[in-house]
């Protein structure tokens, strides 16, 4: 297997997709960022504002990403669409 080499705008951008497909699906669902963050377990809104915008390198993890889908009953590949499809 070849080693590919990902430059940072690359990945920039595919954090971008997430953090807006968050966005999308918490405002569709009615949820603002401070419920979610809260159901998440955390104290402030900071971590998931930050991420939806991808602001100061923040970005959703894991984690993050398992517990949202599951807050938001979405299946967590909506994350990782395109935006617009």
């Amino acid at each position: 297997m070849e080693a590919i080499d990902f430059n940072n705008e690359e990945i920039a951008e595919f954090y971008g997709i997430i953090g807006k497909n968050v966005a999308k699906i918490r405002k569709e669902k009615g949820v603002s960022q401070l419920e979610l963050t809260l159901a998440m377990g955390y104290n402030s809104s900071g971590l998931v504002s930050q991420a939806e915008l991808t602001l100061n390198k923040k970005h959703f993890n894991i984690e993050h990403l398992h517990k949202i889908s599951k807050l938001l009953k979405v299946d967590i590949c909506e994350f990782f669409r395109p935006i617009g499809i």
